[in-house]
């Protein structure tokens, strides 16, 4: 019989949670933004390209962040 997980309850937010739902969010929805915003860019090199997924997906995932933490707080039971 495998052990038992263990579960917990937090007082307050509940930061896992909130970091896994920015990871999830940013990706279905910052990425397709990436790309779209991509499309006019001139992106020769993969150094370009990894330059302008840092400086267009950084805000995105730091505004996702903040959304999803304002979500946690507020509905926080």
């Amino acid at each position: 019989m495998p052990e038992r997980v263990e579960t917990t309850n937090p007082e307050g937010v509940d930061y896992g949670w909130v970091m896994q739902v920015t990871f999830v969010v940013t990706i279905v929805i910052g990425a397709p933004i990436v790309a779209f915003l991509s499309v006019n860019a001139d992106l020769s090199s993969w150094g370009a390209r990894a330059e302008f997924a840092v400086r267009v997906g950084a805000p995105i995932w730091f505004c996702t962040a903040l959304i999803v933490f304002a979500y946690a707080k507020r509905n926080q039971a």
